[in-house]
Protein backbone atom coordinates (compact mmCIF):
# COMPACT_ATOMS: atom_id res chain seq x y z
CA UNK A 1 0.00 0.00 0.00
CA UNK A 2 1.40 3.40 -0.98
CA UNK A 3 1.94 6.06 1.64
CA UNK A 4 -1.31 8.03 2.23
CA UNK A 5 0.24 11.40 1.46
CA UNK A 6 -3.00 13.37 1.32
CA UNK A 7 -4.22 11.96 4.62
CA UNK A 8 -0.86 12.74 6.22
CA UNK A 9 -0.97 16.34 4.96
CA UNK A 10 -4.31 16.90 6.68
CA UNK A 11 -3.60 14.74 9.74
CA UNK A 12 -0.37 16.50 10.70
CA UNK A 13 -1.94 19.87 11.65
CA UNK A 14 -4.77 18.01 13.42
CA UNK A 15 -2.22 16.14 15.52
CA UNK A 16 -0.42 19.44 16.08
CA UNK A 17 -3.66 20.96 17.36
CA UNK A 18 -4.08 18.21 19.94
CA UNK A 19 -0.44 18.39 21.06
CA UNK A 20 -0.50 22.20 21.28
CA UNK A 21 -3.70 22.18 23.31
CA UNK A 22 -2.17 19.70 25.76
CA UNK A 23 0.84 21.88 26.59
CA UNK A 24 0.81 22.94 30.28
CA UNK A 25 -0.77 26.29 30.97
CA UNK A 26 2.46 28.03 31.97
CA UNK A 27 4.34 26.94 28.83
CA UNK A 28 2.87 29.39 26.37
CA UNK A 29 6.09 29.87 24.42
CA UNK A 30 6.47 26.12 23.98
CA UNK A 31 2.91 25.96 22.61
CA UNK A 32 3.71 28.65 20.07
CA UNK A 33 6.84 26.91 18.84
CA UNK A 34 5.06 23.57 18.62
CA UNK A 35 2.27 25.11 16.52
CA UNK A 36 4.82 26.76 14.24
CA UNK A 37 6.82 23.54 13.81
CA UNK A 38 3.71 21.53 12.95
CA UNK A 39 2.64 24.16 10.42
CA UNK A 40 6.09 24.10 8.80
CA UNK A 41 6.04 20.30 8.67
CA UNK A 42 2.64 20.50 6.98
CA UNK A 43 4.11 22.94 4.47
CA UNK A 44 6.86 20.40 3.68
CA UNK A 45 4.26 17.67 3.06
CA UNK A 46 2.25 20.06 0.88
CA UNK A 47 5.40 20.74 -1.13
CA UNK A 48 5.82 16.98 -1.62
CA UNK A 49 2.22 16.76 -2.85
CA UNK A 50 2.91 19.62 -5.26
CA UNK A 51 6.07 17.93 -6.58
CA UNK A 52 4.39 14.54 -7.02
CA UNK A 53 1.38 16.03 -8.79
CA UNK A 54 1.60 15.65 -12.58
CA UNK A 55 -0.32 18.41 -14.41
CA UNK A 56 -0.71 16.29 -17.53
CA UNK A 57 -1.75 13.16 -15.63
CA UNK A 58 -5.13 11.83 -14.59
CA UNK A 59 -7.74 14.26 -13.30
CA UNK A 60 -7.54 13.20 -9.64
CA UNK A 61 -4.16 12.08 -8.37
CA UNK A 62 -2.66 10.65 -5.18
CA UNK A 63 -6.08 9.10 -4.60
CA UNK A 64 -7.14 7.23 -1.48
CA UNK A 65 -10.37 5.28 -1.03
CA UNK A 66 -11.62 3.39 2.01
CA UNK A 67 -15.05 2.29 3.17
CA UNK A 68 -16.35 4.52 5.95
CA UNK A 69 -20.10 4.24 6.61
CA UNK A 70 -21.06 1.26 4.45
CA UNK A 71 -24.78 1.31 5.22
CA UNK A 72 -25.07 4.81 3.72
CA UNK A 73 -22.55 4.41 0.92
CA UNK A 74 -20.17 6.95 2.45
CA UNK A 75 -16.50 6.47 1.66
CA UNK A 76 -13.30 8.16 2.75
CA UNK A 77 -12.16 9.21 -0.71
CA UNK A 78 -9.42 11.71 -1.41
CA UNK A 79 -7.78 13.04 -4.54
CA UNK A 80 -6.45 16.34 -5.87
CA UNK A 81 -6.72 18.00 -9.23
CA UNK A 82 -4.80 21.09 -10.30
CA UNK A 83 -7.24 23.45 -8.61
CA UNK A 84 -7.29 21.53 -5.34
CA UNK A 85 -3.52 21.12 -5.15
CA UNK A 86 -2.97 24.85 -5.77
CA UNK A 87 -5.32 25.80 -2.92
CA UNK A 88 -3.86 23.11 -0.67
CA UNK A 89 -0.42 24.63 -1.21
CA UNK A 90 -1.78 28.13 -0.54
CA UNK A 91 -3.29 26.99 2.77
CA UNK A 92 -0.12 25.27 3.94
CA UNK A 93 1.94 28.30 2.90
CA UNK A 94 -0.11 30.90 4.76
CA UNK A 95 -0.60 29.15 8.11
CA UNK A 96 3.02 29.56 9.35
CA UNK A 97 2.76 33.29 8.60
CA UNK A 98 -0.60 33.46 10.39
CA UNK A 99 0.96 31.82 13.46
CA UNK A 100 4.00 34.10 13.42
CA UNK A 101 1.85 37.20 12.97
CA UNK A 102 -0.35 36.19 15.89
CA UNK A 103 2.58 35.29 18.16
CA UNK A 104 1.38 37.59 20.96
CA UNK A 105 -2.31 37.93 20.10
CA UNK A 106 -3.48 35.37 22.64
CA UNK A 107 -1.15 36.34 25.46
CA UNK A 108 -2.95 37.36 28.67
CA UNK A 109 -3.13 41.10 29.16
CA UNK A 110 -2.02 40.82 32.76
CA UNK A 111 -0.21 38.09 34.61
CA UNK A 112 -0.95 37.09 38.22
CA UNK A 113 1.59 38.81 40.45
CA UNK A 114 3.33 37.49 43.54
CA UNK A 115 1.10 37.63 46.57
CA UNK A 116 -2.08 37.99 44.52
CA UNK A 117 -5.02 35.62 44.79
CA UNK A 118 -4.55 32.27 43.03
CA UNK A 119 -5.82 32.13 39.47
CA UNK A 120 -7.45 29.05 38.02
CA UNK A 121 -5.20 27.35 35.48
CA UNK A 122 -7.92 27.28 32.84
CA UNK A 123 -7.98 31.06 32.79
CA UNK A 124 -4.36 31.15 31.64
CA UNK A 125 -4.61 28.76 28.72
CA UNK A 126 -5.75 31.08 25.91
CA UNK A 127 -2.48 30.77 23.97
CA UNK A 128 -2.65 27.01 23.63
CA UNK A 129 -6.27 27.14 22.53
CA UNK A 130 -5.66 29.93 20.02
CA UNK A 131 -2.94 28.11 18.10
CA UNK A 132 -4.64 24.73 18.42
CA UNK A 133 -7.79 26.15 16.79
CA UNK A 134 -5.73 27.61 13.93
CA UNK A 135 -4.11 24.23 13.26
CA UNK A 136 -7.45 22.40 13.44
CA UNK A 137 -8.93 24.83 10.92
CA UNK A 138 -5.97 24.21 8.63
CA UNK A 139 -6.51 20.44 8.84
CA UNK A 140 -10.18 20.73 7.90
CA UNK A 141 -9.58 23.16 5.04
CA UNK A 142 -6.82 20.98 3.54
CA UNK A 143 -9.00 17.87 3.78
CA UNK A 144 -11.90 19.73 2.12
CA UNK A 145 -9.66 20.48 -0.88
CA UNK A 146 -8.77 16.78 -1.05
CA UNK A 147 -12.20 15.18 -0.50
CA UNK A 148 -13.86 13.52 -3.49
CA UNK A 149 -16.79 12.07 -1.53
CA UNK A 150 -19.65 14.57 -1.35
CA UNK A 151 -20.73 13.58 2.17
CA UNK A 152 -17.16 13.74 3.49
CA UNK A 153 -16.81 17.21 1.99
CA UNK A 154 -20.07 18.30 3.62
CA UNK A 155 -18.87 17.16 7.05
CA UNK A 156 -15.66 19.17 6.67
CA UNK A 157 -17.51 22.15 5.18
CA UNK A 158 -19.60 22.40 8.35
CA UNK A 159 -17.01 21.27 10.91
CA UNK A 160 -14.58 24.08 10.07
CA UNK A 161 -17.16 26.55 11.38
CA UNK A 162 -16.55 25.37 14.95
CA UNK A 163 -12.90 26.43 15.39
CA UNK A 164 -13.54 29.62 13.42
CA UNK A 165 -16.46 30.52 15.69
CA UNK A 166 -14.25 30.28 18.78
CA UNK A 167 -11.38 32.12 17.10
CA UNK A 168 -13.65 35.06 16.23
CA UNK A 169 -15.67 35.16 19.43
CA UNK A 170 -13.03 34.14 21.94
CA UNK A 171 -9.93 35.94 20.68
CA UNK A 172 -11.06 39.33 19.47
CA UNK A 173 -9.19 42.35 18.21
CA UNK A 174 -7.67 44.32 21.09
CA UNK A 175 -7.64 47.56 19.09
CA UNK A 176 -11.35 48.04 19.69
CA UNK A 177 -12.92 51.40 20.41
CA UNK A 178 -14.98 51.24 23.59
CA UNK A 179 -15.01 49.30 26.84
CA UNK A 180 -14.00 45.67 27.22
CA UNK A 181 -17.66 44.77 27.73
CA UNK A 182 -18.64 46.50 24.49
CA UNK A 183 -15.79 44.80 22.62
CA UNK A 184 -16.84 41.39 23.95
CA UNK A 185 -20.42 42.03 22.87
CA UNK A 186 -19.29 43.01 19.38
CA UNK A 187 -17.10 39.90 19.10
CA UNK A 188 -19.96 37.70 20.23
CA UNK A 189 -22.32 39.30 17.72
CA UNK A 190 -19.81 38.83 14.86
CA UNK A 191 -19.13 35.20 15.79
CA UNK A 192 -22.81 34.29 16.10
CA UNK A 193 -23.66 36.03 12.82
CA UNK A 194 -20.84 34.16 11.08
CA UNK A 195 -22.07 30.86 12.49
CA UNK A 196 -25.77 31.38 11.76
CA UNK A 197 -25.25 32.48 8.16
CA UNK A 198 -23.00 29.54 7.38
CA UNK A 199 -25.16 27.02 9.25
CA UNK A 200 -28.20 28.18 7.29
CA UNK A 201 -26.32 27.55 4.06
CA UNK A 202 -25.12 24.22 5.39
CA UNK A 203 -28.64 23.04 6.20
CA UNK A 204 -29.78 23.69 2.65
CA UNK A 205 -26.70 21.90 1.37
CA UNK A 206 -27.45 18.90 3.60
CA UNK A 207 -30.90 18.60 2.04
CA UNK A 208 -29.29 18.79 -1.42
CA UNK A 209 -26.64 16.18 -0.48
CA UNK A 210 -29.37 13.77 0.64
CA UNK A 211 -31.33 14.49 -2.54
CA UNK A 212 -28.25 13.80 -4.64
CA UNK A 213 -27.79 10.43 -2.95
CA UNK A 214 -31.44 9.53 -3.57
CA UNK A 215 -31.04 10.35 -7.27
CA UNK A 216 -27.51 9.02 -7.86
CA UNK A 217 -27.25 6.25 -5.27
CA UNK A 218 -23.71 7.32 -4.38
CA UNK A 219 -21.75 10.11 -2.73
CA UNK A 220 -18.60 9.42 -4.77
CA UNK A 221 -17.77 12.31 -7.07
CA UNK A 222 -15.98 10.05 -9.56
CA UNK A 223 -18.83 7.48 -9.65
CA UNK A 224 -21.48 10.15 -10.18
CA UNK A 225 -19.44 11.84 -12.92
CA UNK A 226 -18.84 8.51 -14.66
CA UNK A 227 -22.54 7.61 -14.45
CA UNK A 228 -23.51 10.95 -15.96
CA UNK A 229 -20.93 10.58 -18.72
CA UNK A 230 -22.06 7.09 -19.81
CA UNK A 231 -25.75 7.98 -19.57
CA UNK A 232 -26.64 5.58 -16.76
CA UNK A 233 -27.59 8.55 -14.55
CA UNK A 234 -29.97 11.22 -15.71
CA UNK A 235 -31.66 13.91 -13.65
CA UNK A 236 -34.92 15.65 -14.36
CA UNK A 237 -34.33 19.31 -15.17
CA UNK A 238 -36.23 20.56 -12.14
CA UNK A 239 -34.44 18.09 -9.83
CA UNK A 240 -31.01 19.14 -11.04
CA UNK A 241 -31.86 22.82 -10.61
CA UNK A 242 -33.13 22.39 -7.05
CA UNK A 243 -30.05 20.37 -6.08
CA UNK A 244 -27.79 22.99 -7.68
CA UNK A 245 -29.48 25.76 -5.71
CA UNK A 246 -28.99 23.87 -2.43
CA UNK A 247 -25.26 23.49 -3.07
CA UNK A 248 -24.78 26.96 -4.56
CA UNK A 249 -26.50 28.79 -1.70
CA UNK A 250 -24.13 27.25 0.84
CA UNK A 251 -21.10 28.07 -1.28
CA UNK A 252 -22.31 31.63 -1.94
CA UNK A 253 -22.57 32.25 1.81
CA UNK A 254 -19.05 30.95 2.37
CA UNK A 255 -17.63 32.79 -0.66
CA UNK A 256 -19.18 35.44 0.25
CA UNK A 257 -21.46 36.63 -2.57
CA UNK A 258 -23.86 39.58 -2.35
CA UNK A 259 -26.44 39.63 -0.73
CA UNK A 260 -25.18 36.84 1.57
CA UNK A 261 -22.00 38.71 2.46
CA UNK A 262 -22.96 40.78 5.50
CA UNK A 263 -21.31 38.49 8.06
CA UNK A 264 -17.81 39.04 6.64
CA UNK A 265 -17.11 42.71 7.59
CA UNK A 266 -18.24 42.03 11.16
CA UNK A 267 -16.17 38.86 11.45
CA UNK A 268 -13.01 40.37 9.95
CA UNK A 269 -13.37 43.57 11.94
CA UNK A 270 -13.78 41.88 15.31
CA UNK A 271 -11.32 39.00 14.84
CA UNK A 272 -7.61 39.36 15.45
CA UNK A 273 -5.71 40.21 12.28
CA UNK A 274 -4.24 36.70 11.77
CA UNK A 275 -7.70 35.16 12.21
CA UNK A 276 -9.11 37.65 9.70
CA UNK A 277 -6.43 36.47 7.25
CA UNK A 278 -7.26 32.84 8.00
CA UNK A 279 -10.92 33.57 7.30
CA UNK A 280 -10.76 35.49 4.04
CA UNK A 281 -7.52 34.14 2.53
CA UNK A 282 -8.08 30.45 3.39
CA UNK A 283 -11.51 29.42 4.70
CA UNK A 284 -13.60 31.47 2.27
CA UNK A 285 -11.77 29.90 -0.68
CA UNK A 286 -13.57 26.64 0.11
CA UNK A 287 -16.77 28.27 -1.19
CA UNK A 288 -15.42 29.30 -4.59
CA UNK A 289 -13.43 26.06 -4.93
CA UNK A 290 -16.63 24.08 -4.31
CA UNK A 291 -18.46 25.99 -7.04
CA UNK A 292 -15.91 24.69 -9.53
CA UNK A 293 -15.68 21.13 -8.18
CA UNK A 294 -19.28 20.41 -7.21
CA UNK A 295 -21.71 22.85 -8.85
CA UNK A 296 -20.24 22.69 -12.33
CA UNK A 297 -19.25 19.03 -12.27
CA UNK A 298 -22.40 17.58 -10.68
CA UNK A 299 -24.98 19.96 -12.15
CA UNK A 300 -23.68 21.23 -15.52
CA UNK A 301 -27.05 22.04 -17.08
CA UNK A 302 -28.33 23.79 -13.96
CA UNK A 303 -25.07 25.76 -13.76
CA UNK A 304 -25.61 27.05 -17.29
CA UNK A 305 -29.26 27.80 -16.48
CA UNK A 306 -28.24 29.88 -13.43
CA UNK A 307 -25.36 31.68 -15.14
CA UNK A 308 -27.16 34.99 -15.97
CA UNK A 309 -28.33 35.46 -12.37
CA UNK A 310 -24.97 34.46 -10.88
CA UNK A 311 -23.12 36.86 -13.18
CA UNK A 312 -25.47 39.66 -12.14
CA UNK A 313 -24.85 38.91 -8.45
CA UNK A 314 -21.10 38.80 -9.08
CA UNK A 315 -21.23 42.23 -10.73
CA UNK A 316 -23.16 43.64 -7.79
CA UNK A 317 -20.54 42.18 -5.42
CA UNK A 318 -17.72 43.75 -7.43
CA UNK A 319 -19.17 47.24 -7.54
CA UNK A 320 -20.99 47.23 -4.20
CA UNK A 321 -17.99 45.89 -2.26
CA UNK A 322 -15.66 48.43 -3.86
CA UNK A 323 -18.04 51.35 -3.25
CA UNK A 324 -18.41 50.48 0.43
CA UNK A 325 -14.64 50.07 0.74
CA UNK A 326 -14.22 53.65 -0.53
CA UNK A 327 -16.39 55.00 2.28
CA UNK A 328 -14.91 53.04 5.18
CA UNK A 329 -13.22 54.69 8.16
CA UNK A 330 -12.05 51.37 9.66
CA UNK A 331 -8.94 49.82 8.06
CA UNK A 332 -9.97 46.20 8.60
CA UNK A 333 -13.52 46.71 7.39
CA UNK A 334 -12.16 48.44 4.28
CA UNK A 335 -10.10 45.34 3.48
CA UNK A 336 -13.16 43.16 4.20
CA UNK A 337 -15.31 45.03 1.67
CA UNK A 338 -12.45 44.94 -0.83
CA UNK A 339 -12.42 41.15 -0.43
CA UNK A 340 -16.15 41.00 -1.20
CA UNK A 341 -15.40 42.84 -4.44
CA UNK A 342 -12.55 40.43 -5.23
CA UNK A 343 -14.72 37.38 -4.59
CA UNK A 344 -17.13 38.86 -7.11
CA UNK A 345 -14.34 38.72 -9.70
CA UNK A 346 -13.61 35.08 -8.80
CA UNK A 347 -17.26 34.03 -9.20
CA UNK A 348 -17.49 36.06 -12.41
CA UNK A 349 -14.57 34.09 -13.83
CA UNK A 350 -16.06 30.75 -12.78
CA UNK A 351 -19.48 31.34 -14.34
CA UNK A 352 -18.22 33.07 -17.47
CA UNK A 353 -17.47 29.45 -18.42
CA UNK A 354 -14.48 30.19 -20.59
CA UNK A 355 -11.03 28.69 -20.13
CA UNK A 356 -9.49 32.13 -19.51
CA UNK A 357 -12.17 33.02 -16.98
CA UNK A 358 -11.88 29.82 -14.98
CA UNK A 359 -8.07 29.79 -15.08
CA UNK A 360 -8.14 33.42 -13.95
CA UNK A 361 -10.63 32.60 -11.18
CA UNK A 362 -8.38 29.84 -9.83
CA UNK A 363 -5.31 32.06 -10.02
CA UNK A 364 -7.36 34.80 -8.35
CA UNK A 365 -8.10 32.50 -5.41
CA UNK A 366 -4.38 31.91 -4.89
CA UNK A 367 -3.25 35.47 -5.58
CA UNK A 368 -5.99 37.04 -3.50
CA UNK A 369 -4.94 34.83 -0.60
CA UNK A 370 -1.36 36.05 -0.82
CA UNK A 371 -2.12 39.74 -1.45
CA UNK A 372 -4.83 39.98 1.22
CA UNK A 373 -2.56 38.23 3.71
CA UNK A 374 0.24 40.70 2.98
CA UNK A 375 -1.96 43.81 3.22
CA UNK A 376 -3.98 42.69 6.23
CA UNK A 377 -0.98 41.50 8.24
CA UNK A 378 0.91 44.76 7.69
CA UNK A 379 -2.27 46.64 8.60
CA UNK A 380 -2.42 44.52 11.74
CA UNK A 381 1.13 45.45 12.68
CA UNK A 382 0.19 49.10 12.17
CA UNK A 383 -2.95 48.78 14.29
CA UNK A 384 -1.06 47.03 17.08
CA UNK A 385 1.37 49.95 17.35
CA UNK A 386 -1.30 52.64 17.50
CA UNK A 387 -4.11 50.68 19.15
CA UNK A 388 -6.72 51.95 16.71
CA UNK A 389 -8.37 50.67 13.54
CA UNK A 390 -9.60 54.12 12.47
CA UNK A 391 -7.94 55.57 9.37
CA UNK A 392 -8.25 59.11 10.76
CA UNK A 393 -5.97 58.28 13.70
CA UNK A 394 -2.95 57.95 11.41
CA UNK A 395 -0.85 60.20 9.20
CA UNK A 396 2.80 60.54 8.24
CA UNK A 397 3.68 56.92 9.07
CA UNK A 398 6.11 56.66 6.16
CA UNK A 399 8.39 59.23 7.83
CA UNK A 400 8.73 57.32 11.11
CA UNK A 401 8.31 53.73 9.87
CA UNK A 402 9.37 53.65 6.20
CA UNK A 403 9.64 49.85 5.92
CA UNK A 404 6.14 49.39 7.33
CA UNK A 405 4.80 52.02 4.92
CA UNK A 406 6.63 50.47 1.97
CA UNK A 407 5.31 46.98 2.59
CA UNK A 408 1.83 48.41 3.15
CA UNK A 409 2.08 50.16 -0.23
CA UNK A 410 3.11 46.98 -2.06
CA UNK A 411 0.28 45.04 -0.43
CA UNK A 412 -2.14 47.77 -1.44
CA UNK A 413 -0.87 47.90 -5.02
CA UNK A 414 -1.29 44.14 -5.24
CA UNK A 415 -4.86 44.55 -4.01
CA UNK A 416 -5.63 46.96 -6.86
CA UNK A 417 -3.97 44.53 -9.30
CA UNK A 418 -1.05 46.65 -10.43
CA UNK A 419 0.72 45.15 -13.49
CA UNK A 420 3.83 43.28 -12.39
CA UNK A 421 2.17 41.88 -9.27
CA UNK A 422 0.41 38.51 -9.10
CA UNK A 423 -3.26 39.62 -8.85
CA UNK A 424 -2.96 41.51 -12.15
CA UNK A 425 -2.55 38.27 -14.09
CA UNK A 426 -5.61 36.65 -12.57
CA UNK A 427 -7.83 39.74 -12.84
CA UNK A 428 -6.78 40.25 -16.46
CA UNK A 429 -7.66 36.64 -17.32
CA UNK A 430 -11.04 36.90 -15.58
CA UNK A 431 -11.91 40.06 -17.51
CA UNK A 432 -10.73 38.60 -20.83
CA UNK A 433 -12.75 35.44 -20.21
CA UNK A 434 -15.83 37.39 -19.20
CA UNK A 435 -15.54 39.80 -22.13
CA UNK A 436 -15.25 36.97 -24.67
CA UNK A 437 -18.51 35.39 -23.52
CA UNK A 438 -20.41 38.40 -22.13
CA UNK A 439 -18.92 41.72 -23.37
CA UNK A 440 -21.30 43.94 -21.39
CA UNK A 441 -20.56 42.06 -18.17
CA UNK A 442 -16.82 42.43 -18.77
CA UNK A 443 -17.17 46.17 -19.32
CA UNK A 444 -19.21 46.72 -16.15
CA UNK A 445 -16.74 44.65 -14.11
CA UNK A 446 -13.93 47.07 -14.98
CA UNK A 447 -15.61 49.62 -12.72
CA UNK A 448 -14.28 47.55 -9.83
CA UNK A 449 -10.71 48.19 -11.01
CA UNK A 450 -11.20 51.96 -10.95
CA UNK A 451 -12.77 51.88 -7.50
CA UNK A 452 -10.00 49.61 -6.20
CA UNK A 453 -7.40 52.19 -7.18
CA UNK A 454 -9.45 54.81 -5.35
CA UNK A 455 -9.86 53.04 -2.01
CA UNK A 456 -6.29 51.72 -1.89
CA UNK A 457 -4.57 54.99 -2.77
CA UNK A 458 -6.82 57.06 -0.49
CA UNK A 459 -6.11 54.62 2.36
CA UNK A 460 -2.36 54.94 1.80
CA UNK A 461 -2.52 58.72 1.46
CA UNK A 462 -4.48 59.22 4.69
CA UNK A 463 -2.43 56.84 6.81
CA UNK A 464 1.11 57.00 5.45
CA UNK A 465 1.64 60.46 3.93
CA UNK A 466 1.31 64.01 5.20
CA UNK A 467 2.68 65.48 8.42
CA UNK A 468 3.50 63.16 11.29
CA UNK A 469 0.65 63.27 13.79
CA UNK A 470 1.35 63.35 17.51
CA UNK A 471 -0.15 59.91 17.94
CA UNK A 472 2.13 58.41 15.30
CA UNK A 473 5.34 60.17 16.31
CA UNK A 474 7.85 57.65 17.65
CA UNK A 475 6.13 54.62 16.12
CA UNK A 476 8.54 51.69 15.73
CA UNK A 477 9.26 50.19 12.34
CA UNK A 478 8.76 46.51 11.50
CA UNK A 479 10.67 44.07 13.69
CA UNK A 480 12.49 40.93 12.58
CA UNK A 481 9.53 38.60 13.26
CA UNK A 482 7.23 40.91 11.31
CA UNK A 483 9.66 41.12 8.40
CA UNK A 484 9.85 37.32 8.30
CA UNK A 485 6.07 37.33 7.89
CA UNK A 486 5.76 40.03 5.24
CA UNK A 487 8.85 39.81 3.02
CA UNK A 488 8.22 36.26 1.67
CA UNK A 489 4.64 37.17 0.79
CA UNK A 490 5.75 40.27 -1.10
CA UNK A 491 8.48 38.29 -2.88
CA UNK A 492 5.87 35.74 -3.95
CA UNK A 493 3.55 38.48 -5.22
CA UNK A 494 6.35 39.83 -7.40
CA UNK A 495 7.49 36.40 -8.62
CA UNK A 496 4.02 35.21 -9.64
CA UNK A 497 3.31 38.61 -11.17
CA UNK A 498 6.36 38.34 -13.43
CA UNK A 499 6.35 34.57 -13.98
CA UNK A 500 2.94 32.91 -13.39
CA UNK A 501 3.74 29.89 -15.58
CA UNK A 502 4.38 27.40 -12.72
CA UNK A 503 0.87 28.05 -11.41
CA UNK A 504 -0.90 28.16 -14.78
CA UNK A 505 0.66 24.84 -15.82
CA UNK A 506 -0.92 23.18 -12.78
CA UNK A 507 -4.31 24.85 -13.12
CA UNK A 508 -5.01 24.78 -16.87
CA UNK A 509 -5.50 20.99 -17.29
CA UNK A 510 -8.04 20.98 -14.43
CA UNK A 511 -9.88 23.88 -16.07
CA UNK A 512 -10.12 21.87 -19.32
CA UNK A 513 -11.81 19.06 -17.40
CA UNK A 514 -14.28 21.52 -15.88
CA UNK A 515 -15.06 23.03 -19.27
CA UNK A 516 -15.66 19.51 -20.56
CA UNK A 517 -18.05 18.83 -17.65
CA UNK A 518 -20.30 21.72 -18.66
CA UNK A 519 -19.77 21.00 -22.38
CA UNK A 520 -18.63 24.52 -23.10
CA UNK A 521 -16.06 25.73 -25.60
CA UNK A 522 -14.42 29.13 -25.76
CA UNK A 523 -16.24 31.48 -28.13
CA UNK A 524 -14.27 32.10 -31.28
CA UNK A 525 -13.54 35.70 -32.30
CA UNK A 526 -15.51 36.93 -35.26
CA UNK A 527 -13.18 37.73 -38.15
CA UNK A 528 -14.47 39.34 -41.30
CA UNK A 529 -13.54 37.51 -44.44
CA UNK A 530 -11.01 39.28 -46.62
CA UNK A 531 -12.57 40.88 -49.69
Amino acid sequence: MSFPLLTATAALPAIGAVVTAAVPAAQRTAAKWLALLFSLATLVLAAVVLVRFEPGGSRYQLTESHAWIKDFGVRYELGVDGIGVALLALTALLIPFVILAGWHDADPRTEPTAGSAPVKASRWRPTQGFFALILMTEAMVILSFEATDVFLFYILFEAMLIPMYFLIGGFGDRAHAGTDEHAAAQRSYAAVKFLLYNLAGGLLMLAAVIGLYVVAGSFSLSEIAEARANGSLSMATSTERWLFLGFFFAFAVKAPLWPLHTWLPNAMGEATTPVAVLLTAVVDKVGTFAMLRYCLQLFPEASKWATPVVLALALVSIVYGALLAVGQRDIKRLIAYASISHFGFIILGIFAMTSQGQSGATLYMVNHGISTAALMLVAGFLITRRGSRLIGDYGGVQKVAPVLAGTFLIGGLATLSLPGLAPFVSEFLVLVGAFRAYPVVGIIATVGIVLAALYVLVLYQRTMTGPVTARVDGMADLKVRELVVVVPLIALLIFLGVYPKPLTEIVNPAVKHTMSDVQKKDPQPEVEAAK
